[in-house]
């Protein structure tokens, strides 16, 4: 149990049988009336954000979260292969937990992977990864380095979009968050 004071970013908070991560918090003391604290919460499983006022020193239920870095192993056909660098346990995460993060997934990549009772929440990539363009289509004639793209393939198999001036065999910066391209890498 915590109070509405110590609530933080990341906090996860188990409200009604559902775990609740803190994305913003604001304590709020009106000139009338008692102090309370506004909240911006993002259900773990679904993603669904909502908004929550809480009466400020009102207890609060924390779900104790177990955030490790681990690292990728490999893809089994079924489940995602992950190793606890401590330990060298390996755990097997199921392709709808890890989502998205599989397009930027490579093999020996850290990732950090969220458990609360033995089971994993969510997978989470840092902000950026290094990828190399497996292909693409070859600039054109008169392309400029300014403005333009062209889709490209990475070698995860995810496809984004890339200024015309790239070709294949670069190495890439690419966000994790929305699978942008951030810059080239040398």
């Amino acid at each position: 149990m915590a109070s509405t004071n110590d609530l933080k970013n990341g906090l996860v908070l188990n409200i009604d049988g559902q775990l609740w991560s803190v994305v913003e918090f604001q304590h709020v003391k009106p000139g009338k009336g008692p102090a309370f604290v506004r909240t911006k919460l993002k259900n773990v499983l679904s993603g669904k954000v909502v908004d929550k006022t809480f009466n400020a020193g009102v207890k609060v239920e924390t779900a104790n979260v177990d955030k490790r870095t681990m690292q990728y192993l490999y893809n089994d056909g079924t489940d995602f292969i992950f190793m606890d660098g401590d330990t060298y346990d390996q755990l097997p995460v199921s392709p709808e937990v890890v989502g998205d993060a599989a397009k930027y997934l490579l093999e020996n990549q850290d990732a950090i992977v969220a458990r609360h009772d033995d089971a994993v929440l969510y997978i989470e990539l840092p902000a950026s990864v290094i990828l190399e363009i497996t292909y693409t289509e070859p600039g054109l004639q008169g392309d400029r380095s300014t403005g333009g793209t062209k889709p490209a393939t990475l070698e995860t198999g995810a496809e984004i979009a890339v200024p015309l001036f790239l070709e294949t065999g670069t190495k890439i910066k690419v966000d994790t968050r929305d699978g942008s391209y951030l810059g080239r890498v040398s």
